[in-house]
């Protein structure tokens, strides 16, 4: 309510019944709304999405900023980068409700689609667009799209694109191509892991920026309810899926290794009696349209899927989340598990654990599970002993040297033994210039002016905050906000 986006889009706010603002939307969109460059880390189901496009939408229609078509070249006002093309469509669907009757127009571009019809989109009109790495340099080459006139740049899951592959893509389209310099655009980079590659990242493409994080980076929900079955073998796994997409009705969403293992899993549900689809990298956007659409309305309430559908899909409703295939990496399988257990409802996590595969994430698993107040079995945690090494990497530990807003979180604690989960949040916000620009001092941030503090002694569940805010004045030391959230703050 005291958030000045305008009229049309608080409008558009009412319109998507967003009732209150999640944690990081609450401290994302006004340091957004003064022109800040920042950096986010949260967990997966957090609104990021809405963080980063309300701004945007309101910077344009205040600024009176207008894009072009000239010349048969584009020129869009506002770039979103997106790591996977079902991730650009959603964030593109959701800009369309937000930019409903502004006049802002959306377009996306991405692979495996016909160019041709992307290319007429953007003639009709495009403000903001959504992109892929690899088919935005290819139409910039071919002259189609020109950044000239971008004033905005929002780099989502950015840690998933440099997983990908596409640094380099990026590095071109940022630092190589026409788009205006760091300084002269505003930029925000959001990400849910806070690796090195990041942090080089966001030293080299912001400027006097905010770095916040929301949660313990790369913890897991406190409303997701995780449990680990120890199988023998893949006959085991496979009988033991049966049993576990019986045992909790909704969406069921399942998570394989290989494309192979994603179409061999899916006739295996289906022989069984059991409605499955699958996605993953070789099927066409059609098949992966259809796929979701049938799985979103319930037609076939169990989806089999490899990593493509970890990552920043919008899948609402998802009440159980089985990992058949543990990933290697601990991340991952945050990720994974971020599917269920959003928009303040439960969820369940299953993971089938085959020791003799899994035994590298046994560590992880049992400190992931530990954090956020899970039961872990006494056999994970002996064959956590047993395993050399721990398995999986944790990022979003230290931060190197070049990162303008240092973290100074000692072992990045989860907010009073919540784990970080939504039932009790730690939100950190830090502001720092770019080490490229050293001679400048960070500045204030919002309109915190002194330390104070303000908080209710109350823990329960109705709406608690407690807020402690510090202004300096030195480099890598410029603001921290601590907030501890409730889980009904959730907007939707």
């Amino acid at each position: 309510a005291d958030l000045d986006l305008g009229a049309a889009v608080n409008k558009n706010v009412q319109r998507c019944k967003f009732k209150k603002p999640t944690p990081v939307q609450k401290y994302a969109i006004p340091s957004a709304l003064q022109g800040r460059d920042l950096m986010a880390c949260a967990q997966t189901g957090s609104g990021k999405t809405a963080a980063f496009c309300f701004p945007i939408i309101a910077g344009i229609l205040k600024k009176g900023l207008q894009g072009g078509h000239m010349n048969r070249k584009t020129y869009p006002l506002a770039l979103v980068l997106s790591p996977t093309r079902e991730l650009a469509s959603q964030i593109h669907e959701e800009s369309r409700k937000f930019a409903y009757q502004t006049g802002v127009a959306s377009c996306v571009i991405y692979g495996g689609a016909p160019a041709v019809e992307q290319f007429r989109a953007m003639e009709r009109g495009c403000d903001l667009l959504i992109a892929t790495p690899g088919r935005l340099i290819d139409l910039i080459d071919r002259a189609k799209i020109s950044l000239s006139r971008c004033v905005y740049l929002a780099l989502d899951e950015a840690d998933r694109m440099l997983d990908m592959g596409f640094e380099p893509q990026i590095r071109q389209i940022v630092e190589q191509r026409d788009m205006p310099p760091c300084g002269e655009r505003q930029t925000m980079l959001f990400s849910a892991t806070f690796p090195r590659e990041i942090q080089r990242m966001a030293a080299d493409f912001l400027d006097d920026y905010i770095f916040l994080t929301v949660g313990r980076v790369g913890s897991s929900h406190a409303l997701i309810t995780q449990s680990v079955e120890r199988v023998n073998s893949y006959h085991e796994k496979s009988e033991m899926l049966l049993d576990l997409v019986e045992a909790v009705p909704g969406l069921t969403l399942v998570f394989v290794e290989t494309k192979r293992g994603a179409d061999q899993l899916e006739d295996f549900l289906f022989t069984n009696g059991k409605p499955a689809t699958s996605i993953h990298g070789d099927r066409t956007q059609q098949e992966r349209e259809a796929a979701l659409k049938s799985f979103r309305s319930g037609k076939t309430p169990i989806l089999v899927a490899t990593d493509v559908a970890a990552r920043g899909l919008d899948i609402p409703h998802v009440t159980h989340v089985i990992n058949f295939d543990l990933p290697s990496d601990i991340d991952d399988y945050t990720h994974r598990i971020g599917r269920t257990g959003r928009a303040g409802k439960k969820g369940r996590a299953t993971a089938l654990f085959l020791e003799s595969k899994d035994g590298q994430i046994a560590r992880s698993l049992v400190d992931l599970m530990s954090e956020a107040n899970q039961e872990v079995p006494t056999w994970l945690t002996q064959v956590s002993g047993n395993s050399f090494g721990g398995g999986g990497r944790r990022r979003g530990g230290g931060g190197g040297n070049r990162f303008g807003g240092r973290d100074y979180r000692s072992g990045g604690g989860g907010g009073g033994g919540g784990g970080g989960g939504w039932g009790r949040e730690v939100l950190r916000i830090f502001s720092g210039r770019s080490p490229r620009h050293p001679h400048n001092r960070a500045r204030r941030v919002m309109k915190f002016g002194q330390l104070f503090a303000a908080s209710t002694a109350s823990t329960a569940p109705s709406v608690r905050e407690q807020v402690r805010a510090r202004v300096g004045r030195r480099h890598g030391r410029a603001t921290t906000i601590a907030a501890t959230m409730t889980r009904g703050e959730f907007s939707g």
